[in-house]
């Protein structure tokens, strides 16, 4: 679910969504209360690219950290 709210901000930044929308302002209020620090690990020139780096690095930290925790819990 967070890796969905992250590929969706990144989304509508890459593809320059109405942040006047509601959903697309929900979803960025979302993904930047569960980026947790990592918005800005990455500083580049571009905005967008920024974003991109920034937020996929958050996705993926996410998801390889719920497959650990999900592999972690069904063990015996």
């Amino acid at each position: 679910m967070v890796v969905a709210v992250f590929v969706l901000h990144i989304l509508f930044v890459v593809l320059d969504a109405n942040q006047g929308n509601g959903f697309v302002a929900t979803i960025y209020t979302v993904a930047k209360a569960l980026v947790l620090g990592l918005g800005d690990v990455f500083t580049p020139e571009d905005a967008v690219l920024g974003v991109v780096m920034n937020y996929g690095l958050a996705a993926l930290l996410y998801l390889v950290l719920g497959q650990f925790v999900i592999k972690a819990l069904r063990r015996p």
